[in-house]
């Protein structure tokens, strides 16, 4: 997966309404790491592949993973194979704190304030989430979902609020929150996306084993020795940074988290030390995809991230949904 993402990647550099050849992107990438001199590249190509590109595409992989392996720790956390960041509202939260910060003008913490909203929003409706919908007080699928929609429709309305009273040079920003979108990606929101990745995805992939003991219950977890109230706490910091991040830096991308564990459980079980790195790569390698096309199917235009993922992930959850209810009336 590692290898077939690494060669997506590259591909996707020559990738867009200019066409470069896989040759021209490898020498503009040594050129620039200092490996090889420019020869016959134009400047045009190098700014292309260096500026734009590369670290867009990167970006991509950042949130792909961050969604699809926060997807995997929520359904691990809930014990509920159709949570998803997006469906039960935790997307819609971190876009909230986005939102308001940008509209109420905080600079608090600098440039680090939206992705720093983000996460607060995140963390606030993953926590008030999982105690409306609590697994071990009974709470199933059908509760889940009321939850996440009342939820999400909460922080839609609040974000149609700050739409409402955002001044006319703020709504192209809010636009971009609402439909998700990588096209302002540079190397700055790349290197300031990567802390809080590494930070969330080696915290969540140590929680693996703590995951698979909650697969068992709360009650038969704790009776094992985990201390599932810091482990629950631990879960919903680390998800919701995650996805306060890839929320902060493409707006709102849903049913990534949805849909790549499934996928992933498939190839390599339930287990989550397996689970979640393979779900990283497979949602970077998802993104990437989604990406690409998002800036290629309609030049000069872009098509919105958002808009993809949706299509890819509306159809699929209608499936689970469904075949969740045929095996509950067989």
């Amino acid at each position: 997966m590692l290898a077939l993402l690494a060669l997506v990647i590259v591909l996707s550099f020559g990738v867009g309404p200019l066409r470069i050849p896989p040759g021209d992107v490898m020498h503009v990438i040594a050129h620039q790491l200092g490996l090889a001199d420019a020869g016959t590249l134009t400047q045009r190509d190098i700014s292309v592949v260096w500026n734009l590109r590369v670290p867009r595409a990167l970006l991509a992989v950042i949130v792909g993973a961050s969604l699809a392996m926060a997807g995997a720790g929520l359904q691990g956390l809930f014990g509920n194979p159709l949570a998803d960041p997006g469906i039960v509202g935790v997307t819609h939260g971190a876009a909230l704190g986005a939102v308001a910060a940008i509209v109420l003008g905080a600079t608090v913490f600098g440039a680090w304030t939206i992705p720093v909203a983000a996460f607060a929003g995140g963390a606030v409706t993953t926590t008030l989430i999982y105690l409306l919908a609590r697994p071990d007080r009974g709470g199933g699928t059908a509760t889940l979902l009321l939850v996440g929609i009342a939820i999400a429709a909460g922080c839609s309305a609040a974000i149609g609020f700050f739409t409402y009273i955002a001044r006319s040079d703020e709504l192209q920003s809010l636009v971009f929150w609402q439909m998700g979108s990588l096209a302002m990606a540079d190397w700055a929101d790349l290197l300031a996306a990567m802390p809080a990745f590494a930070i969330g995805a080696i915290a969540l992939t140590r929680l693996a084993t703590p995951l698979d003991m909650l697969a068992l219950g709360e009650r038969q977890a704790q009776h094992i020795g985990l201390d599932v109230r810091r482990t629950r706490a631990l879960l919903v910091a680390v998800c919701a940074l995650l996805v306060g991040s890839a929320v902060a830096f493409a707006g709102v991308v849903g049913f990534v988290g949805l849909v790549v564990p499934h996928f992933v459980r498939l190839l390599a079980g339930p287990g989550h030390r397996w689970l979640l790195p393979l779900s990283g790569a497979t949602g970077g390698l998802l993104v990437v995809l989604a990406d690409t096309a998002a800036r290629s199917l309609d030049p000069p235009s872009e098509i919105p991230l958002g808009l993809f993922s949706a299509a890819l992930g509306a159809p699929f959850f209608l499936w689970l949904v469904l075949r969740g209810r045929k095996r509950g009336g067989a």
